[in-house]
């Protein structure tokens, strides 16, 4: 099966299980396929690994674990720094590579890559800053330490939207402490990740430090179980639905691993009648399309204040409109496909739930077709209400709801009204409101007159449903992959 793109560097196009520095296919022999969302046709395959080789990878990481542990941070920040740089230089080919495993316009792609190497560059420096205490405590004669050490091998179990971002911002966290990590990539986008972790080996990464698994829907449940249970696995990060991540709690439970959980969202935004509207639309637009809508952190529900809702409305109508549909790799690009053709089945169902229980569509809310691609319209829904099911679920596809309030109270119940707690967002110019809003939004990350607030220096991660444990930011990533050892010291009293 020929590639459908050229690659400046043909060696990065790796389709074959990356364990213990060796690329192998899989026991039984089975692939499978990998589809470009812009075509629905396949173009290439990969190894479908199953439960049953999870023990070699888990031992290949585990021995490679008792040696990589011990090497000076130093060095682990050196090799870091030297895989970022390979990442940047391969910018280009990982962009195609992007486009056709995730849909996404090669644009946004760029964008992802850039916003990912923010990840490799900040936590190459993490490498060096972790530090323990020494305190002199309340008994006498006494001294008090405390040291941090990597806690071990860690499993990734990573989503489809963002591959590259997930990837980076867990396994540059992971190998800046000290720990090894096997990654179980979406069975939509492995290809970036096995890309990745070629240049990684590249990089000076011994074998066992960075192992993939890939395997395809139907084996991913069995797959990540065994992970999650293997005695020599240590921690788990997952990225995806809160139901899922429920079961992946559950099976962490019996081993009581260290867990961290970036589950759902269902996103709200506030807009004040005080805010600049312009600046709102820009950054509501940007977040609400990118990728087509497919991001734990997009805008799901909009609420708006009643004395701008019809001209706020019609202005974020307006730039809808502006979009052009399309595949990732055609020139004018600005929206591309969903990645799987269950978001347009779920796009439909909220449309259409919509337009039975009193909304409007102001623009949009149709399947495209393009060729055999998953294509969904940018749509504009006014006039949503608190029993819509675009109100309750995450929608994850280009349907942006419009919500109406009067009051600042108002709009703060109706934005804490779901068990989802990852993002919020305000517009507004008032300050004293910008300060109770910050306080009184559930939410782990709450953006002010943004929509774009997630970056390597600061702590990602939600509350309530939507999980526990930060990535990225300063110390707090690091400790995700790290245990705490105190050692208690008396002195003789005398000399």
């Amino acid at each position: 099966m020929s590639l459908p793109f050229e690659l400046k560097n043909k060696e990065l196009f790796r389709n074959n299980a990356y364990v213990d520095g060796k690329w192998i296919e899989a026991p039984s022999g089975k692939r499978f396929e990998v589809f470009d969302p812009g075509n629905g046709k396949a173009w290439t395959s990969v190894p479908l690994m199953t439960a049953s080789e999870v023990d070699n990878a888990v031992k290949s990481s585990h021995e490679a674990f008792l040696k990589y542990s011990k090497v000076n941070p130093r060095v682990r920040a050196q090799r870091i720094y030297k895989w970022d740089q390979l990442i940047r230089e391969n910018r280009d080919d990982i962009a195609k590579l992007l486009v056709y495993e995730t849909g996404k316009p090669l644009a946004e792609a760029y964008g992802e890559l850039d916003y990912s190497t923010g990840f490799t560059w900040w936590f190459a420096g993490e490498a060096e800053r972790v530090r323990g205490t020494i305190a002199t405590p309340s008994a006498p004669n006494r001294r008090v330490f405390t040291v941090k050490q990597p806690i071990g091998v860690a499993a990734a179990l990573v989503p489809w939207n963002f591959p590259i971002a997930m990837i980076l911002r867990k396994v540059s966290a992971a190998l800046a402490a000290g720990c090894t990590m096997i990654v179980k990539p979406s069975p939509e986008t492995p290809l970036t990740v096995l890309t990745l972790a070629y240049l990684a080996e590249k990089a000076g990464f011994e074998p066992g430090v960075f192992n993939v698994l890939p395997t395809d829907l139907d084996n991913t449940p069995s797959l990540s179980e065994a992970l999650c249970r293997h005695p020599n696995v240590k921690k788990v990060t997952f990225t995806g639905s809160t139901r899922v991540g429920k079961l992946i709690a559950k099976h962490c439970a019996d081993g009581l691993k260290k867990v961290t959980l970036e589950l759902g969202g269902n996103c709200p935004v506030l807009v004040f009648d005080d805010a600049d509207l312009e600046q709102a639309a820009d950054q509501i637009s940007a977040l609400k399309w990118r990728h087509a809508g497919q991001a734990c952190i997009s805008a799901n529900r909009i609420y708006v204040q009643s004395g701008v809702y019809d001209k706020f409305t019609q202005i974020m109508a307006d730039r809808a409109r502006a979009l052009k549909i399309g595949h990732g790799m055609e020139k004018g690009t600005t929206m591309g496909p969903v990645t799987t053709p269950r978001g347009i089945d779920k796009a439909l169902a909220h449309v259409e739930d919509a337009k039975k229980n009193g909304a409007k569509v102001l623009f949009g809310g149709n399947k495209v077709q393009i060729g055999d691609g998953y294509f969904f319209e940018q749509t504009v829904i006014v006039n949503a209400h608190k029993d819509l099911l675009l109100a309750r679920e995450e929608t994850f596809a280009p349907v942006a709801a419009f919500f109406k309030f009067e009051k600042e109270e108002d709009a703060v119940a109706q934005a804490n009204n779901t068990s989802m707690g990852l993002a919020s967002y305000f517009f507004t110019k008032n300050v004293d409101r910008t300060w109770r809003l910050l306080e009184n939004l559930e939410a782990g990350m709450i953006g002010m007159n943004t929509g774009n607030s997630s970056a390597a220096e600061s702590p990602f991660g939600g509350i309530k449903e939507s999980g526990y444990g930060k990535e990225s930011g300063l110390g707090v990533a690091v400790d995700e992959y790290m245990i705490t050892k105190t050692g208690t010291l008396t002195l003789a009293d005398h000399y």
